[in-house]
């Protein structure tokens, strides 16, 4: 089969530039034009799901539905442990704000797990253990019977104060074994080479020849 010389436009279902990058480095090798969904003028998806997944396949059939392009989501967060995989598929308004500056949000976020975790007690590093979780959905058309589903995980411990000004969310809380030291501390092409997300995206880069 000869494949077009002309990129293949997908629709990326996300606002975030940060994310365009990461995935931009990844897809535009194999022949792929990635367009932001707010590029297009497509609102966000109404987060529903009760799983990464569930959310990751909601925002990519949305993007697919109002554009007519195939599309690619993400959804990730943080589980706790110790408090049963909060925060999980609300990792980004786990303290109820939605909207606003994201520096502020990821404040307030950082500071209730922070929180919750001296309320039951997790002193010692062990208790504390974590995990970033990362789904990415690649769906050719909104009634895409078999999407492309990528998955990253990626283990550490939560850190009783914050450390380091790379990256953004959970990172200054996330202390990674592999590399001693909070995720927000790391190179971001350290980041990126061993994180949740560069994991799922390495399999949607492996993946992607057999999706079409």
């Amino acid at each position: 089969m000869t494949r077009s010389n002309s990129p293949k436009k997908v629709v990326l279902a996300s606002g975030n530039a940060g994310k365009l990058r990461e995935l931009h480095k990844i897809l535009s090798s194999l022949g792929v034009e990635l367009i932001s969904q707010r590029e297009l003028g497509v609102s966000d998806a109404d987060e529903t799901g009760l799983s990464f997944v569930e959310n990751a396949i909601l925002k990519a059939r949305h993007a697919c539905a109002v554009t007519g392009l195939p599309a690619i989501a993400d959804d990730s967060g943080i589980e706790v442990d110790v408090l049963n995989g909060e925060p999980g598929i609300y990792s980004a308004r786990f303290a109820g704000i939605s909207e606003g500056d994201r520096d502020l949000i990821d404040l307030a976020n950082n500071s209730l797990l922070l929180e919750k975790l001296r309320e039951v007690g997790a002193t010692e590093q062990e208790q504390r253990s974590a995990r970033f979780q990362c789904v990415i959905a690649y769906m050719r058309h909104p009634a895409d019977p078999t999407p492309l589903i990528c998955q990253g995980s990626w283990e550490g411990y939560i850190l009783p104060s914050a450390e380091g000004v790379n990256g953004f969310g959970y990172d200054p809380l996330f202390f990674v074994p592999t590399h001693g030291c909070a995720s927000a501390n790391l190179d971001p092409e350290i980041k990126n080479a061993i994180s949740h997300r560069g994991q799922a995206l390495e399999q949607l880069r492996q993946c992607w020849p057999s999706s079409h």
